[in-house]
């Protein structure tokens, strides 16, 4: 299983990105929940936003309303737009593939891309 993670960059703040996660080795259709996580310098990795293989969304209070997480099954990719950012965005952003449906059953698969940087000056 794998993940790779594109799309981070250097942005002005108030800007946009996009960021996608491409996977192989498994459907993203059969994992539970895709997320991103992200990580700043000298803070310990946190959630920014998930979505389940139902269509369930969460997001972490501080992205509410700028970040939007989704999906394309037949892509095989999760994404991440992002708008409004701010400087207090900056950080390596990864993403995550929690468990694995299989015949009613769920297993653990933990996979995480490699992360990709985003820098909002100000």
């Amino acid at each position: 299983v794998q993940l790779q993670a594109s799309g981070g960059g250097l942005v002005q703040a108030g800007g946009s990105l996009t960021l996608s996660c491409v996977a192989s080795g498994v459907s993203i259709f059969n994992v539970n929940v895709m997320a991103w996580y992200r990580q700043a310098p000298g803070k310990q990795r946190e959630m920014v936003a998930g979505i389940s293989n139902r269509g369930r969304i969460n997001y972490a209070d501080s992205v509410k309303g700028r970040f939007t997480i989704s999906k394309d099954n037949s892509k095989n990719t999760m994404y991440l737009q992002m708008s409004n950012l701010k400087p207090e965005d900056t950080a390596v952003y990864y993403c995550n593939a929690d468990m694995l449906w299989n015949a009613g059953e769920l297993f653990e698969l933990n996979a995480w891309g490699q992360g990709t940087e985003v820098t909002v000056s100000s």
